[in-house]
């Protein structure tokens, strides 16, 4: 099967929809399938192009056995309105300018968020005359009234929700990361049958300690009888994370306690001020890490910390990133209500407490301070479920699976993937050196 993916985001960035891409598409090439993946040159979440590539208009690069073409994008970092408008708009017509120039493919994926990259999908699959999936990660526009940005309300909100709308009854089939996301839709007139529910899940080849490469806590000045807790990813509106100050100024007078927030985001000039002006010297910022470094800095934690708003729509997502502190071993204490840490509490992987709440916050991190066992115990739980119940691997094969019913569906037989020049050793060719 001939297998294109429209995604804005995409390795080598450090976000979890480019590895949820990355991984399947990986895993496709694997089971013999050919995989073409359209996305813009790697700059999120600064804006800035990514060193060794150009922001081109059409490029193509081979990866791993995958087939990556990346657009010309206007690039904007990840905060403001306008600018990240023009960032998502521009990608979606340049992805349809160059509809003509993708190999042959038999079905389209296009992921969510943000809402206008299915855009994308539907109106290449009406040009090509192929299927396209609609891939719900997050109930947007939902999520911007949630955090309270400009746009979550009035005219534009109630315009992103038509649109929203309309991709889902254009689709000609929806995969929901949670089963949550399909009784919304289901909820709003969407038939059940046209929804398939794959989760997220992990490469638990990759995060395990067997790829830790370097000491972690020597970089950061941490020493080792230090007990290290992080939150490790982005810093945006969503995410609540000045309940992680609270906490620490909270655990101020423990001097081995310290706090790691590693990211970018919208809210990190905000949050880094705020921890300065408190005098906060038991939280460190660190800027995001190289992809292949992100397993070193997670096998130097004590615990992670995972934290959304509270807020009802959150209650319907499940946070990539527990899997990978499953995959590790690492207890987490668990801010986010909802079916996801109903997850967590099932596979024993960390203590769950109530989003917003410093001090529950504080005083779960001296219990784990106090109890190594209980770290221990609570590491190993994770990894056998994340071994057992969420490989990424298993999830590709779920999501192939979907593929194969949609086109038995809409009588289609998958065509057979043909052999890419300078492919057949699934090797990395640097971008614009491979023949498009």
């Amino acid at each position: 099967m001939r297998i294109l993916l429209v995604t804005d985001s995409f390795a080598p960035e450090i976000r979890a929809p480019a590895f949820r891409a990355m991984d399947h598409a990986r895993e496709w090439v694997k089971m013999g399938h050919e995989v073409t993946i359209v996305t813009t040159a790697p700059n999120a979440p600064r804006g800035k192009i990514f060193p060794g590539y150009r922001n081109r208009l059409y490029q193509v690069e081979i990866t791993e056995g995958i087939r990556v073409v990346r657009v010309w994008s206007y690039m904007a970092a990840n905060e403001g309105t306008i600018k990240r408008t023009l960032d998502f708009l521009s990608f979606i017509f340049t992805a349809i300018l160059f509809f003509w120039r993708y190999r042959k493919f038999d079905v389209i994926l296009a992921t969510s968020p943000p809402l206008f990259v299915p855009i994308a999908g539907y109106a290449i699959s009406r040009l090509r005359r192929r299927p396209w999936i609609f891939e719900l990660r997050d109930l947007w526009p939902d999520s911007i009234a949630a955090v309270g940005a400009k746009g979550g309300e009035g005219r534009i909100f109630k315009l992103l929700t038509r649109l929203e709308m309309f991709l889902y009854r254009k689709a000609d089939h929806i995969v929901a990361v949670t089963e949550s996301f399909r009784e919304n839709l289901t909820g709003r007139g969407i038939p059940a049958e046209k929804i398939d529910v794959v989760t997220n899940g992990v490469d638990a080849g990759r995060f395990n300690h067997q790829n830790v490469r370097f000491d972690a806590r020597e970089r950061l000045g941490i020493g080792p009888n230090a007990f290290l807790a992080a939150y490790i990813g982005t810093v945006g509106m969503a995410h609540g994370l000045e309940t992680i100050l609270d906490a620490a100024e909270r655990c101020r007078d423990n001097p081995d306690m310290v706090f790691l927030i590693l990211g970018e985001g919208a809210e990190r000039d905000k949050l880094e001020a705020d921890a300065k002006q408190r005098g906060l010297g038991n939280v460190i910022f660190h800027d995001f890490v190289p992809q292949e470094d992100v397993v070193s800095y997670l096998g130097a934690l004590d615990a992670t910390i995972v934290h959304l708003r509270p807020h009802p729509v959150f209650k319907t997502v499940i946070p990539s990133k527990i899997f990978e502190n499953m995959a590790m071993g690492i207890p987490m204490i668990y801010a986010v209500e909802g079916h996801s840490a109903e997850i967590v509490q099932k596979a024993g992987a960390g203590i769950c407490i109530p989003s917003g709440d410093p001090q529950a916050m504080a005083n779960a991190l001296a219990e784990l301070a106090r109890d190594p066992e209980r770290r221990a115990q609570l590491g190993r739980n994770g990894t056998e479920a994340a071994l057992s119940q969420f490989s990424r691997q298993a999830k590709a094969k779920d999501l192939f699976h979907v593929f194969d019913k949609l086109l038995t569906r809409c009588g289609r037989t998958p065509s057979q993937p043909s052999t890419c020049r300078g492919c057949e050793n699934s090797q990395t060719i640097p971008p614009g050196d491979h023949p498009s």
